[in-house]
């Protein structure tokens, strides 16, 4: 499927996959990541237990609580959607880790990610070429960003992996291959 196809489905299930809070408009609609997209995207930041994840657009947490539960890091999601951090938080409680986790309705643009030695996106690639000044300002060099499907822009990301995740966990659009990709922060 072409970039524009996925984009147009993507948009089309935005109506589905995960309804906002009446009155919220989203940049990007709620689309769950597959767990074995999740870890994976994890191993390929190499998040561990003195990392702090920043998942920006984090709908139900599942990065956030997969990295503290599996990895052992602490973690942050920032969500526009009250709707989408108050799941977050029962996930959280009900995984064990909500010592190690917190959820925010915040503004991207508008969140301090200085404390984040890592960062995971699935937003558009419109929304992130927008956040890459600011990643770039906040984060100290060598900081990992990962993102699920999309690039930044005109960055060249330090890796690619295409992943294929269990048949029970694929999107209904029938396109079951996604792309995750890594950068790390430049010195300055």
């Amino acid at each position: 499927m072409n970039r524009r196809g996925f984009l147009a489905t993507l948009g089309a299930l935005g109506a589905t996959a995960g309804c906002s809070t009446p009155g919220v408009k989203l940049d990007a609609p709620y689309i769950q990541t597959p767990y074995g997209v999740v870890e994976e995207m994890l191993q390929l930041a190499k998040v561990g237990p003195s990392d702090v994840l920043y998942d920006l657009g984090c709908g139900d947490g599942r990065i956030v609580i997969t990295a503290a539960q599996v990895h052992g890091a602490r973690g942050v999601g920032i969500d526009i959607d009250p709707r989408r951090i108050a799941e977050a938080n029962e996930a959280a409680r009900r995984a064990g880790v909500a010592g190690r986790v917190r959820f925010a309705v915040q503004d991207l643009f508008q969140t301090d990610f200085s404390e984040a030695s890592v960062v995971s996106l699935y937003l558009y690639p419109e929304l992130n070429a927008r956040l890459r000044p600011k990643l770039l300002a906040d984060l100290k060099p060598g900081s990992r960003i990962v993102s699920h499907q999309f690039g930044i822009g005109d960055w060249t990301p330090l890796a690619t992996k295409q992943v294929t995740p269990s048949d029970r966990e694929h999107w209904t659009t029938g396109d079951r291959d996604h792309l995750i990709h890594l950068w790390i922060v430049p010195p300055r």
